[in-house]
């Protein structure tokens, strides 16, 4: 409670932290905004009766129960997402974006607003199927949309695409202004603020199986294992010694120093789910929304209960999770940094050997990481099968929650420790660390 009482001195951190909480309160606000002409009760059943182990459950976590809502942020972050996925991949491939991401700070800007307009574009495609899916539905003969026709596709795509940018926006204030990453924190939210119903639902049979004391005891420790673990791997790094030389500044002789340097198992973060998840969402919803048959088979193949959808998801995780740990962690960097302050790995030749060494452990470990990951994201799946959890508390949803946390608080300690003040884990315990700590390092 100290360290908590510690916030509240700090003026700046203060502000950061209420005007996070401001944000997220706005958004959540918004969620309940429906589109207009949607008849959200109907809306709702029909979201409820996919379940949460379908593509409607999963979606409808993403978003923060917008989806069930047919809210003006429906689309969530996830356009954004994407966008994001395909300017990086396209800033490997294409010389032009290569170069202004090496221009600085000018540079980036630059990409930041092709990534708006990129977000902008996906947001109205997706606007326009979720528009002609909704006009299809009905439930208990009543119509989920009172007038369809084009004037309400146009409607639905001004809404949803403006919505998109609205969410957008608060991403980025919040990471500007706030504490944390913007767009992971408006995940979190979401799939916070689904949890208390998701449990009521599913204590109450709504998930179609056993809710016995037993299977709840089980599914319970199952979480709290899943949660346990997931700490333990986010906080794992290995430990590559580093020794410094003995050097003369001014009249003092400093004696060689002994440290190490950290590589986390897990560089990336809740990063590659976000990215596996946001990729395979976007042709799933066009699929699930159009009306040809091959697309509704096509679909089928991307259900988040089939083997197929696991075996793509986990393809997709491992590789963004090599892809993410490249361009946040650069091994030549690292050993040219290591060189100019007179530090080596004992055995190792200062230089491109160096440099080699680091990429060779970073490859290893990032394996490891990554498979640690394919393992956790997979879990929803099983859990769906033998105990029918609600996604939130399958291995996706509770990654994300647990990750995004201890990041944050790992940003709010390192702002109690640059004014003295103790962090959450006391004078005495470790303190939480996040990627930026292991990065700084």
């Amino acid at each position: 409670m100290a360290s908590i009482f510690n916030i509240a001195k700090i003026p700046e951190l203060r502000r950061r932290i209420l005007f996070t909480l401001g944000i997220l309160a706005i958004y959540r606000l918004g969620v309940f905004i429906t589109v207009p002409g949607v008849n959200r009760v109907e809306m709702s059943h029909v979201v409820s009766k996919g379940g949460s182990g379908s593509f409607l459950g999963m979606f409808n976590m993403f978003s923060g129960g917008a989806l069930e809502q047919f809210s003006i942020f429906t689309l969530g972050i996830m356009p954004y997402v994407t966008s994001s996925i395909v300017m990086q991949l396209l800033t490997v491939v294409v010389p032009k974006l290569d170069q202004l991401n090496k221009e600085g700070e000018q540079g980036k800007r630059r990409i930041n607003q092709l990534t708006r307009y990129g977000t902008i574009l996906v947001a109205a495609v997706q606007a326009w199927f979720a528009a002609s899916y909704v006009e299809s539905l009905s439930s208990g003969g009543a119509e989920v949309v009172a007038e369809p026709g084009l004037s309400f596709h146009l409607l639905t795509v001004l809404t949803m695409t403006t919505g998109t940018t609205v969410i957008m926006w608060f991403g980025e204030l919040i990471t500007e202004k706030g504490i944390g990453n913007g767009s992971s924190l408006i995940i979190f939210a979401g799939i916070v603020a689904d949890m208390p119903d998701a449990i009521t639902r599913y204590l109450a049979g709504s998930g179609g199986g056993s809710t016995s004391g037993l299977t709840v005891l089980f599914v319970l420790v199952l979480v709290v294992c899943t949660i346990a673990a997931i700490c333990f791997f986010e906080r794992s790094h290995r430990r590559v010694p580093v020794q410094y030389t003995k050097r003369q500044v001014g009249r003092k002789m400093y004696s060689g120093a002994q440290s190490y340097l950290p590589l986390k198992l897990n560089v990336s973060g809740v990063i590659p789910p976000i990215f596996a998840s946001s990729i395979l969402m976007f042709p799933a919803q066009i699929a699930n929304m159009a009306g040809s048959g091959w697309m509704q088979e096509f679909a089928s193949i991307l259900n988040p209960m089939d083997w197929r959808y696991s075996l793509i998801f986990t393809t997709l995780v491992m590789f963004f999770s090599f892809f993410y740990t490249a361009v946040v962690f650069n091994p030549v960097d690292v050993a040219d940094n290591l060189k100019k302050s007179g530090g080596f790995i004992p055995g190792i030749r200062p230089g491109k050997n160096t440099a080699a060494y680091i990429e060779r452990v970073l490859s290893r470990i990032t394996f490891a990481g990554a498979l640690y990951l394919s393992a956790v994201c997979m879990l929803p799946a099983m859990m769906q099968r033998f105990a029918s959890v609600p996604f939130s508390f399958g291995g996706t949803g509770l990654l994300i929650v647990v990750g995004v946390a201890l990041d944050t608080v790992q940003q709010i300690e390192s702002h109690l420790i640059t004014r003295n003040y103790e962090g959450f884990a006391g004078p005495k315990g470790p303190r939480i660390r996040g990627r930026v700590a292991a990065r700084s390092k």
